[in-house]
Formats: structure tokens, C-alpha cells, sequence
């Protein structure tokens, strides 16, 4: 291994690549810890404290707690996530996005422009949102954590914000073009593990304290090491759909005669059905912190707390709809039963057109339910691990959950592209003799 690292580095170009990543994403930590103008950032603490378990406390964890500070990347590079997210599930409704999609090159081109001015659109009303959010708030011993509310505030603050947002996304696109990995997907998994050594302390603290035994610790990180694993082999399962491509002749050239196949991934909606139903059931806590503590209102909050079984219920159920729900946007039988045609490919033993597109959606129907169980389990894992062995909220988000996923995917994903240029220029794989496959990204 400490070879292949070493071949990593020998390669200039590759050389170049990686440090040109790791500058940027030092240059985003870096202003994670720049608060926009106009807040005290005592009275913003206290405040926090009583929301960790909102929808805030979910968004802060994407942003690499930059949400938490009202930094100038408090928005994160979410809004281009959510309008990337809105133009996909257009192009299944709207026959013009739909076009565009088709259009190959020039198509990505015009949507990725159309995506640019969302996350514009989408920043401005979300930092409007949180200055009006913020300025409002009052810490539990009374101090404003604006003390100087108005519209100069807001300004202020919609324009630092969105500038950030901007910023990252130029940042992610540089990463894409120049660096290593996808730098979108990067930017999002720097967030997450930046959290990861106040959770390893938070540990080793409780450890030292008496609180913990070393025996549990040892099998806390034993267990992460294994569920890491279940979720490497879940993320990598493939079911390969076999396709023959009939002879063609043109001219004097022959094209076609060979086999390949079509792979559909268990998860194929990868991390996005978490994430929606994490922001559905963190919706009635998040609205009981502001509407006050009425009986009706707390007996609600009780019912959907993170304790409750009735929570787990609802929100692995959420999961497994939005998985078949985003898999059915997103990959389309019928679309691929039309290229096939056209290009004069078949599933051998079933005939081309209608009955190929109805064998891909039987078997992708399939393979999806293993594979939104699967979600839904290491969804609710760590909190089951919270639960039985009082670990640290922080802790038992690398032990399931939207964090472990995102991260795995990421790393697979960049191990792919390091692999690909080690194996260009002859040298041994980065994993040994394990090839890694190829994968889609996982938003």
C-alpha cells in the first residue's frame, strides 16, 4: 500500500491534480470559520444549543457546520445540489428538459447553465430567509444574536452568503476540470469528516472520564470498520443485464457482433432518498421549536422523536418509497429499450421493444427492494447505537446514516479516477490486485 501511495506522487500530473484539490478544499474549510458581519456570536451559540435535533441541525451537517456559524458558506453547496435535484425530476415531466437531456453534449451544457442561475435564485431566497431566521432569534439569557437587526443586515447577509455559494460552486466545477474527483460530491464530504476528529475526542473523552469502558470503544470502532464494509459491498452490487448487438453492414465496414451488458446498481438512488425523509421527519420538531410547547404540539414531537419506534417506522418506510421513487426518475426502462433498438442491441432471449423495456422495470423492480432495505437499515442503525450504548450523536453518524454513505460513495469514486491514471501509465493498482468498477456519482 505505501507503495502505490508513493506511485500516486510520481506521476506529475496526477501529482499536480491532487494538490491542486486539497489547496481548494483548504480554501473552504478556510471560510467555514469566516461569520458573516453583524452577529455575536456568543448570544448565536446559546442559541444553538436548542436545535440540534431540527431540520438545522441536518443541514448543518452537509455544510461541515458552517450553518451553525452563519459563515459565509453557511448555505453550503446545497442550493446547487437542490437545483440540480429539481432540473432531474423536470426532465422527467417537462418534454423541453426532456430534449435537452437528449442532446448530448451541448444539452448537458445548456442544463448546467440553467443550473448555475437556480442556485443563484435559490441561495438569494434561502439567505434571505436565514437572515430573517437569525435576526429574530434571542439566546436563552436574553442576548440578541443580531444586534443590529434591519435591512442592512439582510443585505448584508443575502449577499455574503450567496456570494459563498457561488464561490464553492466554482470552486466544486474547478475541482471537476483541473483536480481529482467529483468536486461537488468532495466539497460535501470535507463537510462531513471534518467533524469526525471532535467525535473521536468526544469518545476518548468519555473513556477517561469512567464513562465508557475500553472494551466498548474497541467494539465502536470495530463496528464502524464492519458496517463501512457492508456498505462498500452494497454500494459496489450490480445486477448485469446481458445485451447482444446484431451484425450491421455499411459500406464496407461491418459494425456490431459483440456482447456486453447493462449494469443496474442495487442503489441506484444512492443517498437522495435518506435525505429526503430525514427532511420530512425532522419537519414536526423543527416546527414545534417555534411554535412553542402546546400539549397537542409536544404529544406530536414525543410520538416522532428520535427515541420513538414509531419514528423508525416512518422513516425507513419514507426511504424505501423514495428509493423506488428516484430510481423510477432517473433510470427509465422504456429510454433504455429504445436505444437498444435503435442501435440494433437485445437481451437475448427476449424480444426487442415493449417486452425489453418491461423485463428491465421486472428486474430493476427487484433489485430495488434489497437495495432500499439496505438503506433504510443503515439509516436507522445509529440510532439504535445511540440508544443502546449512549454514544455520542456525533459518533454514531460514521456508523450509519446519510454521513457514512456519502462518504463511502466519494471515496470509491475518487479511488476510481486514481486508479484509472495509475493504470494508464502502467503501474500497479492503487487497491492491489482488487480493481475498483466504475460507479455513477451519488447525487
Amino acid at each position: 500500500m505505501l507503495r502505490n501511495f508513493q506511485n500516486v506522487f510520481r506521476i506529475p500530473e496526477l501529482r499536480k491534480k491532487l494538490l491542486f484539490t486539497l489547496a481548494l478544499l483548504v480554501v473552504f474549510r478556510f471560510g467555514c470559520h469566516i461569520t458573516v458581519p453583524g452577529i455575536n456570536p456568543v448570544a448565536l451559540a446559546e442559541f444553538w444549543s436548542r436545535i440540534q435535533g431540527t431540520l438545522f441541525g441536518l443541514y448543518d451537517m452537509f455544510v461541515g457546520g458552517a450553518f451553525k456559524q452563519v459563515t459565509i458558506f453557511a448555505l453550503g453547496i446545497m442550493p446547487y445540489i437542490s437545483a440540480s435535484i429539481i432540473l432531474q425530476l423536470l426532465g422527467s415531466v417537462l418534454p423541453f428538459f426532456q430534449k435537452l437531456q437528449k442532446e448530448g453534449e451541448e444539452g448537458r451544457k445548456k442544463i448546467t447553465q440553467y443550473t448555475r442561475y437556480g442556485t443563484v435564485i435559490l441561495a438569494l431566497f434561502q439567505s434571505y430567509g436565514v437572515s430573517i431566521f437569525i435576526e429574530r432569534q434571542v439566546s436563552p439569557s436574553g442576548l440578541a444574536v443580531v444586534p443590529s437587526p434591519g435591512w442592512g443586515f439582510r443585505l448584508m447577509t443575502m449577499i455574503t452568503i450567496t456570494a459563498g455559494t457561488v464561490f464553492l460552486m466554482w470552486l466544486g466545477e474547478q475541482i471537476t476540470d483541473k483536480g481529482i474527483g467529483n468536486g461537488i460530491s468532495l466539497i460535501i464530504f470535507v463537510g462531513i469528516i471534518a467533524r469526525f476528529p471532535g467525535a473521536v475526542l468526544t469518545e476518548i473523552r468519555q473513556l477517561i472520564a469512567g464513562n465508557r469502558s475500553i472494551i466498548a470503544v474497541l467494539f465502536l470502532f470495530a463496528l464502524m470498520i464492519v458496517v463501512t464494509a457492508a456498505v462498500v459491498f452494497m454500494t459496489q452490487g450490480q445486477r448485469k443485464i446481458p445485451v447482444q448487438y446484431a451484425k450491421r453492414v455499411v459500406g464496407r465496414k461491418i459494425y456490431g457482433g459483440q456482447s456486453t451488458h447493462i449494469p443496474l446498481r442495487v442503489n441506484t438512488a444512492g443517498v437522495i432518498p435518506i435525505i429526503f425523509a430525514q427532511a420530512i421527519m425532522f419537519v414536526p420538531q423543527t416546527i414545534a421549536t417555534f411554535l412553542g410547547g402546546s400539549e397537542a404540539i409536544q404529544t406530536i414531537v414525543s410520538r416522532l422523536s428520535l427515541q420513538s419506534p414509531v419514528y423508525w417506522f416512518f422513516y425507513g418506510t419514507l426511504i424505501v418509497f423514495f428509493a423506488y421513487f428516484y430510481t423510477a426518475v432517473v433510470l427509465n426502462p422504456v429510454d433504455l429499450a429504445d436505444n437498444m433498438k435503435k442501435y440494433g442491441g437485445f437481451i437475448p432471449g427476449v424480444r426487442p421493444g415493449k417486452r425489453t423495456a418491461d423485463y428491465i422495470n421486472r428486474v430493476l423492480t427487484r433489485i430495488t427492494l434489497p437495495g432500499a432495505v439496505y438503506l433504510a437499515m443503515i439509516a436507522v442503525f445509529p440510532y439504535f447505537i445511540v440508544k443502546s450504548m449512549n454514544v455520542s450523536a456525533a459518533f454514531s453518524n460514521f456508523l450509519g446514516g446519510t454521513g457514512l454513505l456519502i462518504i463511502v460513495g466519494v471515496v470509491l469514486d475518487t479511488l476510481q479516477q486514481i486508479e484509472s491514471h495509475l493504470l494508464i501509465r502502467h503501474y500497479d493498482s492503487f487497491m492491489g490486485k482488487t480493481r475498483l468498477r466504475g460507479r455513477k456519482r451519488f447525487l
